[in-house]
């Protein structure tokens, strides 16, 4: 947490990555580009694994990380917990949002098979059998028209997000825990080296004035 160019980098990118969540999130409420009720619209995008789970909980902890803020924090070790416990959120929103994309995608799209009501005709496919891997399968769903490449592509950008959120969150987390155990000390050994420089920079500036005074008074002395 307190090599703040690379948290700075790394909470641009989970900005980035979050916005982009929010964004892919919000497309899988209008299938196929299309307004429909609620009630057509597949369960799972209403579990909001992109606006809170890779959106909002990510957000929060990169925006801090933009911030930096490194020799703050770095001063105590109270301090350096909140950024970890912020990261620690990050990466529970990420992985909440890999696996409600890894359900989307197991189960499939809400979609009208030919019968005029909507269902998830792939739901009950097996891992072996999945729909994923037959694509002819897909123009079981005839509305909305290219449902199911939709569905697809917007749950596994959300999928891929997600990990890689993760894995940056967890490694600021890691890195934060390093600072926590490690780098205190290292803080402290700086700082009591500093201060001991100064203290004998202060002591020579005392003896070099002191003799200066005493060669002047010297000098006064022997004039009179």
């Amino acid at each position: 947490m307190c090599s703040e160019t690379g948290s700075r980098y790394t909470g641009l990118l989970l900005v980035a990555l979050a916005i982009a969540a929010i964004i892919a999130n919000l497309l899988l409420y209008f299938p196929s580009g299309q307004v429909l009720e609620p009630a057509k619209i597949t369960d799972l995008v209403w579990f909001f694994h992109g606006f809170l789970g890779a959106g909002l909980l990510v957000m929060v902890p990169a925006l801090i990380m933009l911030r930096g803020g490194g020799e703050d924090c770095c001063a105590h070790r109270c301090g350096m917990l909140f950024p970890v416990l912020l990261a620690v959120q990050g990466t529970v929103g990420a992985v909440y949002c890999v696996v409600i994309s890894s359900l989307g995608l197991l189960s499939g799209p809400l979609c009208d098979t030919g019968s005029g009501n909507y269902t998830y005709p792939f739901r009950n496919y097996s891992l072996e059998n999945s729909y994923l891997l037959n694509q002819p399968t897909w123009a079981n769903c005839q509305e909305p028209e290219h449902i199911v490449l939709w569905n697809v592509v917007l749950f596994s950008i959300l999928l891929g997000i997600g990990v890689v959120e993760a894995v940056l969150c967890l490694s600021q987390v890691i890195s934060g825990l390093c600072d926590i155990f490690c780098g205190t000390c290292v803080r402290k050994g700086q700082l009591i080296l500093r201060s001991k420089k100064r203290y004998n920079v202060i002591l020579q500036m005392r003896n070099s004035g002191s003799e200066r005074f005493s060669y002047l008074s010297e000098v006064s002395k022997s004039k009179f």
